[in-house]
């Protein structure tokens, strides 16, 4: 395992951490998650890893914002420019994949609690709310952009803890995928028809 010493100047002492947060999340959950197992599984003093983060939040803010900006990746895979009801569908399954192909790392963005004064953490999440109130003001121009995309969210997420929960089989890709489809459709069927929605 690495060892304190000059290679962790220039900032790859904070890299070193965030590497072996990562690795504790995926194999014991967050409860695993603390600074002195980080510094365990980094190879440094359990003093080093104060030299970035003042405490456990500030650690899990690190980690979470790294989730949200590889949660941001995946959406823009999954449609680089949605601006239509389906096109938002095809985004909410890339978020739902998220959660269950990374379901600590979900949690601890969404779940556990975080550095309130994290500027980097609230610039993540601001990317997130933005990407998912574009896409709505796009499908729906017509539409109460804020109040649309805040059930659009609500209705993804949820989907997404219902999936991790075990409260709907999350066994079958295909499955999930067709079931978060039919919820979309359902949310903005009863919005009504709108140009982006029905190519008038």
């Amino acid at each position: 395992m690495p060892k304190s010493g000059d290679r962790y100047h220039h900032g790859d002492l904070r890299a070193a951490c965030l590497r072996a947060a990562r690795e504790l999340l995926e194999e014991d959950g967050s409860a695993a998650l603390s600074l002195r197992a980080v510094a365990r599984r980094a190879g440094v003093s359990a003093t080093a890893p104060y030299r970035h983060f003042a405490d456990r939040d500030a650690l899990v803010s690190a980690v979470a914002t790294e989730g949200y900006g590889e949660l941001g990746a995946k959406l823009n895979e999954a449609h680089p420019e949605p601006s239509t009801p389906e096109d938002l569908a095809a985004v909410a399954v890339a978020y739902v994949r998220f959660a269950l192909d990374h379901p600590a790392l979900f949690r601890v963005m969404f779940v556990e609690p975080c550095d309130p004064g994290s500027a980097e953490r609230l610039a993540a999440t601001a990317v997130i709310s933005d990407y998912v109130s574009g896409i709505v003001g796009r499908a729906f121009p017509g539409a109460e952009s804020e109040a649309l995309s805040t059930a659009a969210w609500a209705l993804v997420h949820g989907l997404a803890f219902l999936h991790l929960d075990g409260k709907f089989d999350a066994s079958d890709a295909g499955a999930v995928a067709a079931r978060i489809h039919a919820a979309v459709r359902a949310l903005f069927t009863a919005s009504g028809p709108t140009p982006a929605s029905s190519g008038e």
